[in-house]
């Protein structure tokens, strides 16, 4: 006897990929934030800009702006489906970042500009307290689908 088997069709769905580390709210941890996050993407297989710059940029601001002596920063990488979401946590949520312009002869100023020029999308989140995150969003799909930051 001739029997067929009905095999349901199975969708694949791209892996939902995370990555999360806590460090310390200092110059030092902030660099280790970018190292550490440019060692993931690499081995997603992912592209590096600007997603390292955009590490680098939240992590320095919480080791800058909103350091409390000994409570320390998360950063998490997500990455589901053709994005990749940065979200870096502190314990400052009454302090929330502002995005403005600098002057020209300015010697600081410009992290949040450049977030916004990089990023897709990006913004805040309170809670629980005292914590806040500060995201970033951008594609990492093909070249034609990344960050606005290669777009004209």
């Amino acid at each position: 006897m001739n029997q067929e088997t009905a095999t349901p069709e199975v969708q694949l769905r791209p892996p939902i990929r995370n990555f999360s580390v806590q460090l310390s709210p200092t110059p030092r941890g902030a660099r280790l934030a970018r190292l550490l996050a440019t060692e993931q993407l690499r081995s997603w297989g992912l592209p590096l800009d600007p997603a390292a710059h955009l590490v680098a940029e939240l992590a320095a601001n919480a080791a800058t702006h909103s350091r409390v002596p000994g409570r320390d920063f998360r950063v998490t990488l997500y990455v589901v489906g053709a994005t990749l979401r940065i979200e870096v946590t502190d314990t400052r949520g009454d302090h929330l970042p502002q995005l403005h312009h600098p002057l020209p002869h300015a010697e600081s100023g410009r992290g949040l500009v450049l977030v916004d020029t990089l990023a897709d999308r990006w913004g805040t989140a309170l809670g629980p307290y005292p914590r806040k995150t500060v995201w970033a969003e951008c594609r990492v799909g093909p070249p034609a689908e990344r960050c606005r930051a290669e777009e004209p």
